[in-house]
């Protein structure tokens, strides 16, 4: 696996390898990477024929300067797990890089960035479309790869495509569960043992939901019975749970219940993690 941390050296090995006519895919990530990330490596490697895993903790894209500075950091582990999977480039830029001084740009996604992650979020997904649109100048892919536990990103990013014509094609990898059917995420890293079993209570919770969705109870009454699971368990604070319209996840009243998503985020301590469920 080579590695680049400057942009320049990156764009000019990819040229060379789009010129011998290979695809390209790229997986952005934060790193701390985890066995979901390595499905995004494996879906890349399957679709194109060089794989570039970015690996950037982008500071635009954290509204809570604790959550930014508690982030993990795991660099030289992030290292071996790509070079095991099997990943050709790693682009691990510095911020001096990425941004060479203060971006005043903002996105706007009109409600889809509103909602859900966008309202307890607030800037989260203009950084986030930021650093992803940054990304696709630099590497230029032909496909890229991201993890459906992010959902909402998914149509964030999906939306910037069709709007700025990127020629490229998006792929959403199946979330990746721990045994205990939590989703995997880097911020895992951060729950204690106890913490790790208190927050099994949002798949349990997603499946309840889903269970008693398709049997034909009204979502008012399953969204209630949600809250009190989560009221009953200590040391949770459930930031939202929402059943939604999975193309554009404004639409919560008359969803066809075969095209809506389940999402939730929740405090299990002081670590804050989302999930969902396609229905």
């Amino acid at each position: 696996m080579q590695i680049f941390k400057e942009i320049a050296p990156l764009k000019l090995h990819l040229q060379h390898k789009r010129k011998e006519g290979l695809l390209v895919g790229l997986v952005p990530t934060m790193g701390a990477l985890h066995e979901g990330h390595l499905q995004l490596i494996l879906a890349s490697k399957a679709a194109t024929d060089i794989t570039v895993c970015s690996l950037y903790v982008n500071p635009t894209q954290f509204n809570n300067p604790t959550d930014l500075e508690k982030y993990p950091r795991t660099v030289e582990k992030d290292i071996a797990m790509l070079e095991s999977a099997g990943c050709d480039v790693l682009f691990a830029p510095e911020t001096s890089s990425m941004y060479e001084r203060p971006g005043i740009l903002r996105f706007d996604f009109g409600q889809l960035d509103k909602v859900l992650e966008g309202e307890f979020r607030p800037g989260h997904f203009s950084g986030v479309a930021t650093v992803v649109s940054k990304l696709f100048h630099i590497v230029e892919p032909d496909d890229a790869f991201f993890g459906q536990k992010d959902y909402q990103q998914f149509q964030v990013v999906s939306k910037m495509v069709e709007e700025l014509k990127f020629n490229l094609r998006l792929h959403s990898v199946p979330i990746v569960r721990e045994s205990n059917g939590l989703a995997m995420s880097s911020r895992n890293q951060r729950l204690s043992e106890a913490e790790k079993k208190r927050a099994m209570i949002l798949h349990e919770s997603l499946l309840y939901a889903k269970g008693k969705l398709i049997a034909g109870k009204p979502w008012t009454e399953v969204q209630k019975d949600i809250f009190e699971r989560f009221n009953k368990t200590q040391d949770l604070q459930l930031e939202y749970f929402e059943f939604a319209n999975r193309d554009d996840l404004t639409d919560t009243t008359n969803i066809n219940i075969k095209n809506g998503i389940l999402l939730t985020a929740c405090f299990v301590g002081s670590v804050r993690l989302i999930d969902n469920m396609l229905i």
